[in-house]
């Protein structure tokens, strides 16, 4: 398979998941969620992170684009990419946590290292 995921989900709605799960780690840190969401979502949110290290209004303009929630841009932009400054990729981590009971899906937790 190229290029992304589809997890079961229209473009519209797969979209916005990958837009809210990259906003919820921004903002704390680290979320749980099945692995090939945390895979799709660890995809954006270097993106982010890479953006921001930039610094500049076009980066800024960009990352709006994807996380509409301007706190989230700001914490991205003033805190994050200092703490990243200095290292080239590698921003998250997953971490294995067993099948969810339900159904069995693989289930991880996704943070910022």
């Amino acid at each position: 398979m190229l290029g992304y995921r589809k997890l079961g989900r229209d473009g519209g709605h797969r979209k916005m998941m990958l837009r809210n799960l990259t906003s919820s780690l921004i903002k704390n840190g680290r979320i749980k969620t099945t692995e090939a969401k945390a895979k799709e979502t660890r995809r954006a949110a270097e993106k982010m992170i890479t953006l921001a290290k930039k610094g500049d209004l076009h980066s800024r303009r960009e990352v709006l684009k994807f996380i509409t929630d301007k706190k989230v841009v700001n914490n991205l932009f003033d805190e994050l990419a200092e703490k990243y400054q200095d290292r080239d990729g590698g921003y998250t981590r997953i971490i294995k946590l067993g099948p969810r009971r339900g159904d069995a899906a693989e289930m991880v937790i996704l943070e910022l290292v």
